[in-house]
């Protein structure tokens, strides 16, 4: 029997054995050394060549990342490790660093109970850092912490113990504020990183070297010893007496969580169905004899098996040729084949019980964050929808040069559009060209490289890269009359900027997207109160919708029940093409606060109201002095001192505004807020500007008001390029 047979065989085994198996990711900021860490594990665990780990980086197995040097989809795998002579089950998750992927991070957290944060010892903790424990936080993920690059400490930077532990210091503390200030109330204390029981491990990921107190004590290596055996370039011997995947999966078998542990507090968090159904306890308790139910975290797509669903069971089991249902596309499927991850590779097994990571193939209209149950028990839509740090900021057009290649691009965007929920597409079949929106330039240009070049062998034009903006409002509108086109159904709203606790609210996702059929429940009643929107009105909202709200103010009027999903629909459609420019809008209250409709339903369907609603609330956003936003990144900036007024000028240049400086050594480090529009070919600026000495990170910071000079020329610019009159 081979090593890799054996490894499957003792997977299986402890696929039904909740209490040893660990749920985990890892994650960190761009270049901070996921990738070879994840590599060191793969080779402790017997599944690729210990000579190869740190340069095979096998969990980036895709062409472009391997050109790239980056991450870009999170990979999974699972693994077997021995701790206190009993064997436990590892189901690992490597995820992205590069903000553009940011989305591959947070689906990556629905699926796993607890996180290996990586931090470079030189680097320290970066916005992306902060990034990633947030949105680890945010889903109750349990975090430890690993120090990576401490050999370049000593190596390359010469610190003495003394100093080298002030710099541990520092990044611990740092990271234990992070924690303190967004972990979950319950967990604030127990969840902080503590040196001395060993939640944080020093090491070089690339060396294959990892320290912690406990295996300190265990080995009896002292800290000089680390430092000797560096100066002395003697990190191979090192590497034997204390490996580094011993080290990293030591500490996450001690201080991560079990399924049926992380599972008691995780549910409740990500799930608001009713706790006391079957299903309800049954997911709480990881009840694999309970009711199916799990969540798809990713979309695969494999030339050969077509789309891959990577699934975390919290209930249930699934066997092979089950039958399961689809609770957001409302679909059957059949579950073909069902494996485990190993890598790049794939291994087939009977069936898969609550607690695990699993791919499903056959789900093929499954979306990312898609909620699987059994026909035979349908599921209430519970999970809470996966919220992105980042939204689409950058789209381009794109074109296929072949005619007869259409349908197959059409095919692959839908495509592209379920596997990464933070894509928009948008297809216009009358003009041929179609939309992409994704996070930045480094994502659409991976896109329409892969994707559509490289996978689907289409050969396409893309346009020049066009940026999103959105409108909203400064002022509110008098009562504003809107007319269905036969005259004979009137409504009357006002346009008001929706109050600032409550679109905060609404961005945090305490508050979500919804229609309300009859009245306002009574759970969103008092999230929109303890929001801050007075009662009366909270009681009385029809519908929230791209952080917009309409809020019925009428009182008596009968046929307004009738038209009740006509008018919500026909506000949907004001708020997604402002006046200005025919750009989303945000942050806007439209409260209706009369109407008269004609006696006959037949003269009120709709064909009349949507266009006197979608009139009306266009028009009275146009008279609550409308106003253009732009997308924002923070641009942080780690430079010589010698090339700071560099850095600072190019950052000037782009209409960017400096927030604040640092200095540390000899380096400077820039914190700044930049327009989107203005960062095109910024890479290659900063290399120029700083002669590549300098290390950058930006990151999506949400929309500001474009400056009042520009607010004219940027709206006519939209208008010519979407062809619509130029007033």
């Amino acid at each position: 029997m081979g090593r890799r047979a054996k490894m499957v065989e003792k997977v299986k085994a402890l696929m039904e054995k909740h209490d040893q198996i660990r749920n985990m990711g890892i994650c960190a900021h761009i270049d901070h050394g996921k990738t070879t860490l994840s590599d060191n594990l793969l080779a402790g665990a017997g599944m690729i060549s210990k000579e190869l780990a740190g340069d095979q980086l096998a969990l980036d197995f895709d062409e472009e990342e391997a050109a790239r040097g980056i991450t870009i989809y999170a990979a999974n795998v699972s693994m077997v490790h021995e701790y206190s002579g009993k064997e436990y089950l590892i189901n690992l998750i490597d995820t992205p660093g590069h903000v553009d992927f940011g989305g591959d991070v947070t689906r990556a957290m629905r699926a796993i109970d607890g996180a290996v944060v990586v931090c470079c010892a030189v680097e320290g903790v970066m916005p992306q850092t902060e990034t990633v424990l947030r949105q680890a936080l945010k889903e109750k993920v349990k975090p430890v912490l690993f120090i990576n690059k401490v050999d370049r400490l000593i190596n390359e930077l010469k610190l003495t113990p003394e100093e080298l532990q002030g710099r541990f210091m520092k990044i611990i503390a740092e990271v234990n504020k992070l924690i303190e200030k967004m972990a979950p109330e319950e967990f604030k204390k127990e969840w902080l990183c503590d040196v001395v029981t060993g939640k944080v491990a020093f090491g070089s990921a690339y060396n294959n070297w990892a320290i912690s107190v406990p295996y300190m004590q265990k080995s009896g290596i002292s800290f000089k010893d680390i430092i000797d055996y560096c100066e002395q370039e003697k990190q191979g011997e090192l590497a034997d007496k204390a490996p580094l995947h011993e080290v990293i999966l030591d500490m996450a078998i001690k201080h991560l969580p079990n399924p049926l542990q992380a599972q008691k507090y995780r549910i409740p968090n990500i799930w608001k169905g009713d706790a006391d159904s079957t299903i309800g306890k049954s997911m709480v308790a990881c009840d694999p004899n309970g009711p199916l139910a799990g969540v798809v975290t990713k979309i695969i797509v494999d030339k050969h098996a077509g789309a891959i669903s990577a699934c975390r069971l919290f209930s249930g089991r699934i066997k092979q040729g089950d039958d399961l249902y689809l609770v957001g596309s409302k679909q059957k499927a059949r579950a073909q084949q069902v494996s485990i991850f190993m890598g790049a590779e794939r291994v087939q097994v009977p069936s898969i019980s609550a607690g695990n990571i699993c791919a499903l193939t056959g789900l093929r209209e499954a979306t990312a964050g898609e909620t699987v149950c059994s026909p035979s028990e349908i599921l209430e839509p519970g999970f809470e929808s996966l919220s992105h740090t980042s939204e689409p900021v950058i789209t381009v057009a794109i074109e296929a040069k072949n005619t007869k290649d259409l349908p197959k691009l059409i095919e692959i965007l839908r495509q592209i559009a379920r596997e990464d929920n933070t894509v928009r597409v948008e297809i216009n079949e009358e003009t041929g060209e179609h939309l992409i929106s994704g996070m930045g330039e480094l994502h659409i240009e991976v896109i329409t490289n892969t994707k559509i070049g490289r996978d689907g062998g289409i050969e396409v034009d893309v346009g020049e890269p066009i940026v999103v903006y959105r409108e909203t409002i400064m002022g509110s509108s008098p009562e504003i009359e809107g007319k269905s086109p036969n005259k004979h159904n009137k409504l009357y709203m006002i346009a008001e900027p929706m109050d600032e606790s409550v679109y905060a609210a609404y961005v945090e996702g305490k508050i979500h997207d919804e229609d309300y059929k009859k009245k306002t429940t009574a759970d969103g009643e008092a999230r929109l109160v303890e929001a801050g929107l007075e009662k009366e009105q909270a009681k009385r909202v029809m519908s929230i919708y791209n952080g917009n709200m309409i809020v019925n103010m009428t009182r008596g009027i009968v046929q307004l029940d009738e038209a009740r999903e006509l008018i919500i629909e026909g506000f949907k459609e004001g708020v997604r093409n402002g006046p200005l420019a025919a750009e989303k809008v945000q942050g806007v209250k439209i409260r209706l606060v009369d109407a008269t409709f004609h006696e006959d339903a037949i003269h009120r369907g709709p064909a009349q109201i949507i266009p006197a609603v979608r009139f009306g609330v266009r028009d009275a956003i146009a008279q609550a002095k409308p106003v253009l936003l732009e997308p924002m990144q923070s641009v942080y900036i780690n430079t010589p001192q010698d090339y700071m007024g560099d850095g600072m000028k190019e950052i000037n240049n782009r209409r960017g505004q400096i927030l604040d400086m640092e200095q540390e050594g000899d380096m400077s480090i820039i914190k700044s807020s930049v327009p989107v529009a203005e960062m095109f070919g910024f890479a290659g600026a900063i290399r120029g500007a700083t002669q590549g000495r300098c290390l950058w990170s930006v990151e999506f910071s949400g929309f500001e008001r474009v400056p009042n000079e520009l607010q004219p020329k940027i709206a006519k610019q939209i208008r010519d390029r979407k062809g619509l009159k130029s007033e």
